[in-house]
């Protein structure tokens, strides 16, 4: 069924927003990029999320919080070429997280995410969402992102691909947790929560084993994620 005021059939014109959208795609072509997918458990993010929501943390602000410890240790994986000639190892680690709005996305930014705690973090997030439902956002609130995370897991879906945003390295796409039966090291087979990621990269900055190895240190994180409340 379409969307109530759909004429179906019809030529529509792009909004201002579906042309800003448009212009980064055909962009983000001329990039040559790379996909490298992990497999997260997170029986233990799960626990700390339930223990902590009520105090105004999202799952959103989690996996920004880890994401940004990960990328402290793997700096390439926050660098940027802008000009196919050199990269840049961007000094501050901005964490642009990807959210819906009519007629396209936007992009709010959480600045310096490793700088600040966890219950920091998600009141900034809170004030950036009230932002972009009151259509307030300013330029630098959403323009201004080293590192990008979309994460429709609050869909069901459980595996995507993103397309790298222009002028940045790379963006990870996060699906839903599942129930998966996996093994243990010991041999034995369980019940386990686990979550799909994959990142899109730029390869010119970037490869395989750095993307590998920051996808390594993610999960550990995760699995044991005692220090994304300090």
């Amino acid at each position: 069924m379409p969307r109530p005021g759909i004429e179906l059939g019809s030529l529509v014109q792009f909004t201002i927003m579906q042309s800003a959208v448009s212009r980064n795609m055909v962009e983000s072509l001329a990039v040559p990029t790379f996909r490298v997918g992990y497999s997260i458990i997170t029986d233990a993010l799960d626990a700390l999320y339930k223990k902590i929501k009520l105090k105004g943390v999202t799952m959103t602000t989690l996996l920004t919080k880890a994401t940004d410890l990960a990328l402290v240790k793997h700096p390439v994986v926050n660098s940027s070429c802008r000009d196919g000639k050199n990269f840049t190892y961007d000094s501050s680690i901005n964490i642009a997280v990807a959210v819906a709005i009519d007629d396209g996305l936007i992009t709010p930014v959480l600045q310096d995410a490793d700088k600040v705690d966890i219950y920091s973090l998600s009141r900034k997030w809170k004030e950036l969402v009230d932002k972009v439902r009151a259509k307030q956002l300013q330029p630098h609130e959403y323009s201004t992102g080293t590192f990008t995370l979309s994460n429709v897991g609050m869909f069901d879906v459980d595996c995507f691909d993103a397309i790298l945003p222009p002028g940045t390295g790379g963006i990870m796409a996060v699906g839903a947790s599942q129930p998966t039966v996996v093994g243990a090291k010991e041999g034995r087979i369980g019940m386990k929560n686990q979550m799909k990621v994959n990142v899109t990269a730029d390869h010119r900055v970037m490869y395989g084993a750095d993307l590998a190895s920051f996808l390594q240190t993610l999960d550990k994180i995760i699995e044991d994620p005692k220090d994304l409340t300090l």
